[in-house]
């Protein structure tokens, strides 16, 4: 089992910053689906989260093998790239992803209490807002460079590994 959260700043500054963040993961996400595809059929598992203070990598299989699928993630991540019509396919995805969000009174009960109890927490409604404003191929290319010269890394390492 090995997990690293990569840290960033970037990503709480504003909440332009955290849909371009979430846009960044799942494409990361949509371009791993084919190449890891293999790694999947011998049981090993991969996981990329969203989480709210940096992108969390979880893989876990059998250890002589389990280098080679992070070394492929590591690999998309740094050589990022995507095309326009993937682009619109998950920002469209997300725009229906934030409405869900906001219709169940649950879900937006829980949101509007973490807006009131964390300081410089970004709204659902500021996120869903911002999204149907619109985003740009340039502002996510320019968001995924500063993300990648910006991190701090932990990581967490179980299992019958060697050092």
């Amino acid at each position: 089992y090995v997990r690293f959260h990569l840290i960033s700043p970037l990503i709480q500054q504003s909440a332009e910053n955290i849909i371009l963040f979430d846009t960044f993961v799942n494409i990361l996400s949509h371009n791993l689906g084919e190449p890891a595809y293999e790694a999947d059929v011998a049981q090993l598992e991969y996981k990329l989260v969203a989480g709210e203070y940096g992108l969390i990598i979880r893989v876990k299989g059998f250890n002589h093998k389990l280098p080679l699928l992070f070394q492929l993630i590591i690999d998309y991540l740094s050589d990022f790239s995507f095309t326009p019509a993937v682009f619109e396919m998950i920002t469209e995805q997300l725009k229906k992803t934030y409405y869900n969000i906001l219709i169940k009174p649950e879900t937006l009960a829980k949101d509007v209490r973490l807006l009131i109890l964390e300081h410089g927490r970004w709204s659902m409604i500021d996120k869903y807002q911002t999204l149907m404003k619109g985003l740009s191929i340039e502002a996510l290319s320019a968001f995924v460079s500063a993300f990648k010269s910006q991190l701090f890394v932990e990581g967490l390492v179980q299992g019958n590994f060697t050092s």
